[in-house]
């Protein structure tokens, strides 16, 4: 695929509570593409409901997307709202908030969660939390292949989720011999492959393209393919655990604050997962 500059393949990562996920940004090689700093795909695993203890966030959005499951969702502004597949929970933290995720039931869990850093401008904005169901996303059709568009703007339709940035994210199920086409006005643009294969691509990797390029996509047998990218940021971004921000002063106030319990209380939850040591 002479249009591919990098191919990365996800690592394996544990989050408090004892969930494993494929961690497939940020990498030593490749930051960010786009807005987007962060990709964790959780599962697909069995086993008790999902337990992520309040935790804080700054400067970006948290974007979750099941494939399998429910969870729960709860922040410090008093949202309480129930994510099931083909949903999408969009958190912007902005100067500041905490949330808690948790499974409404054991069995399984499988979905994505992305960061999409905050332009500097926007950086401190107020947080906010927003719901899409999935009947809200446009659905579209290609060759062989059906796209849920999670944000932004791709194949001529207009996601209804607010972003702060020009970028697209959308999660594409791919029939084998189907193609996805990637479009060629962002900047930068990325696909992960969720499940099957894709030309070179198994499961787990990241593949990052050239500039510009025309960018076709075929699948080998039936797949589960993301779509993402936008302008490059304005800035390089700094990440510290939950906290991304352009300035590094900014985030070890974050650090202090969540240290100081000042991001507010979530209501119903007593616990928190505590600011680690490194």
């Amino acid at each position: 695929m002479n249009q591919t500059e990098l191919v990365l393949a996800a690592r394996t990562a544990e989050l408090p509570g004892g969930l494993h996920v494929l961690r497939a940004l940020p990498q030593a090689r490749r930051r960010m593409v786009g807005p987007f700093v962060f990709l964790d795909q959780m599962g697909p695993a069995d086993g008790p409901p999902m337990a992520v203890l309040p935790h804080p966030h700054i400067g970006l959005s948290t974007v979750t997307y099941l494939f399998e499951g429910e969870a729960v969702h709860r922040d410090t502004l008093g949202s309480v709202q129930r994510i099931v597949p083909g949903d999408v929970n969009w958190m912007t933290a902005g100067r500041g908030i905490a949330h808690s995720e948790r499974g409404v039931h054991s069995g399984r869990t499988f979905g994505i969660q992305i960061w999409v850093a905050l332009p500097k401008q926007h950086e401190e904005t107020e947080p906010a939390f927003s719901h899409h169901p999935r009947s809200t996303l446009p659905q579209l059709d290609g060759d062989g292949a059906a796209f849920s568009l999670v944000a932004g703007r791709f194949g001529g339709a207009v996601s209804p989720v607010k972003t702060h940035s020009e970028l697209f994210y959308a999660v594409a199920e791919v029939e084998a011999g189907g193609t996805v086409q990637l479009p060629a006005d962002h900047e930068e643009r990325a696909a992960y492959v969720v499940s099957g294969a894709v030309g070179e691509l198994k499961p787990g990797d990241l593949a990052v393209f050239s500039p510009k390029a025309d960018v076709v996509l075929r699948a080998d047998e039936p797949s589960r393919v993301l779509l993402f990218g936008g302008a490059t940021m304005d800035a390089p971004r700094h990440i510290w655990w939950n906290f991304v921000s352009s300035s590094k002063e900014r985030i070890e106030q974050a650090k202090a604050d969540w240290r100081a319990q000042k991001f507010g209380q979530i209501a119903g939850e007593t616990e928190h997962i505590p600011l680690p040591e490194r």
